[in-house]
């Protein structure tokens, strides 16, 4: 490998092409993903490679622990800088691995990390919001210049910080006839409303967080692999509409949220004796499908088309839900050219090039953000 000095990298990402990856942890933090692209300022994004790997058995438990305790945790301080180095470390070990094995160096990195706390649009003292995984602990050894820490300009210019991923879905679906929008299918659904002079997007609820959660809940399993068992089950109608009587529906965009609104306590709400596994994760789906269609009816956008990106994707009891549902037609962003498993990463790719440009990307209608601050913290590429 050979380092690029931080001082040639914006003229080389202004001539192009140079080679980059994102990498994260995302809400459900089951393991780190790493996407290395090739960026070019003329032409979309060209996805190289893809790798989902799993944290180290440790240092997963350490995530999990910290999450699982939501904001009221008993965390030290100690315990809360040792994971921050640790995180980092993982995360550039994950980007040397992949590199290795594909044979694509990246020049950048952009690290989104671990949330571990985001204010969820209640904290009753302001926006606040943390990622863990040391931006230059994934620098040290890769050679390449890491951009991490990406929500807190957002945050500091009066955004909520979430979502962020929607600033790069313009650049990855340049393909797309507009208007089109995107879903995200993660621990929490989010959505992109792209038109022709502006992107909007929120927040919309939970996803894959409450489907894994029952899954692990009555079924013992990580994730109800394609929505098999969800298929079988019936409907419990007064279960989805209970779900909506959540006060964070009733909030206008723009609007974020997380683990410490819709995590295990919120979870175990859903977690009823008296009905099958099967019906809960199929009320579950249908909860999440009517979420995403009051969305979007709320929006007053009319998409020609939708694309889901995430964990979701894979869920066919879900997508079917989605494509009954909504106005428009709904498809996997795989159809246009956009790996739906690494569209998140890919995007923290994007913005890292952003912020080595000096390039603003914030929109007031997406996070409520002053619009054209530059996103992002720089390490710069060390040997």
């Amino acid at each position: 490998m050979q380092s690029v000095p931080f001082g040639d990298l914006r003229r080389l990402l202004e001539e192009g092409p140079v080679t980059a990856a994102g990498v994260l942890s995302g809400t459900s933090a089951d393991g780190i993903d790493v996407a290395l692209v090739e960026l070019h300022p003329e032409r979309s994004p060209r996805q190289l490679a893809f790798r989902t790997s799993p944290f180290a058995r440790d240092l997963g438990r350490r995530v999990r622990e910290l999450l699982e305790g939501g904001c009221g945790a008993p965390t030290s301080a100690r315990h809360l800088a040792l994971l921050h180095r640790d995180l980092g470390r993982a995360f550039g070990e994950a980007v040397r691995e992949l590199a290795w094995d594909s044979g694509h160096w990246p020049a950048l990195v952009g690290s989104h990390g671990q949330t571990v706390y985001h204010h969820d649009d209640v904290e009753p003292t302001g926006v606040a919001s943390l990622q863990i995984g040391d931006g230059d602990w994934v620098a040290a050894g890769l050679g390449a210049t890491v951009v991490s820490d990406f929500r807190q300009a957002d945050l500091a210019a009066g955004g909520t910080g979430a979502p962020l991923t929607p600033l790069a879905d313009p650049l990855l679906f340049a393909s797309v006839e507009r208007p089109f929008a995107v879903l995200n299918l993660g621990g929490i659904a989010n959505l992109t409303l792209v038109e022709e002079e502006r992107v909007r997007g929120w927040d919309v609820g939970p996803a894959g967080g409450l489907l894994d959660g029952l899954a692990r809940l009555r079924l013992g399993v990580p994730y109800d692999e394609g929505g098999e068992v969800a298929l079988t089950g019936r409907v419990i109608p007064e279960l989805v509409e209970r779900g909506h009587h959540h006060p964070f529906f009733e909030r206008r965009p723009p609007k974020s949220t997380g683990r410490d609104t819709f995590g295990p306590e919120w979870i175990e709400t859903w977690n009823r004796a008296d009905l099958a596994p099967q019906d809960l994760l199929a009320s579950a789906c249908i909860f999440i499908a009517e979420t995403v269609r009051r969305s979007l009816e709320a929006s007053g956008l009319e998409p020609r088309s939708l694309w889901i990106a995430g964990g979701g994707v894979h869920n066919q009891r879900l997508l079917d839900e989605l494509a009954a549902r909504l106005p428009c037609p709904v498809a996997p962003s795989s159809e246009v050219g956009v790996d739906p498993d690494a569209r998140e990463a890919l995007a923290f790719a994007c913005l890292a090039a952003e912020c080595v440009r000096g390039i603003g990307r914030t929109e007031t209608g997406l996070t409520g953000a002053r619009s054209g601050r530059v996103l992002g913290k720089i390490s710069p590429a060390v040997g």
